[in-house]
């Protein structure tokens, strides 16, 4: 968390979070260290690496994420754009139409 914040006090507009733990794992993001940031600082937070479909990526929102980067579960073509909307919004979380 000190360098999440030392990065926003340097003029860091936001911050791509990633946890190699669980990057191209399908699991979801690590939500705790999600969580933490998004607490920590200002900026906008990027959730990355976990992602296995929409209901993670809402979780990352949920927690304080401004938004959910995902890479193998669009190119694969296992989940499209549309379901993670969808999946967002019966979460209750606003979604860009």
């Amino acid at each position: 968390m000190e360098w999440a914040r030392e990065a926003t006090a340097r003029g860091a507009g936001e911050l791509l979070v990633t946890s190699i733990d669980a990057d191209g794992t399908g699991t979801g993001y690590d939500l705790d260290l999600l969580g933490a940031v998004c607490e920590a600082v200002s900026a906008p937070v990027i959730a990355s690496g976990g992602a296995g479909g929409p209901a993670d990526m809402a979780a990352a929102l949920a927690v304080g994420a401004s938004a959910a980067l995902a890479a193998s579960i669009f190119h694969d073509g296992v989940h499209s754009i549309a379901e993670v909307k969808e999946e967002v919004a019966r979460w209750g979380l606003p979604v860009r139409t």
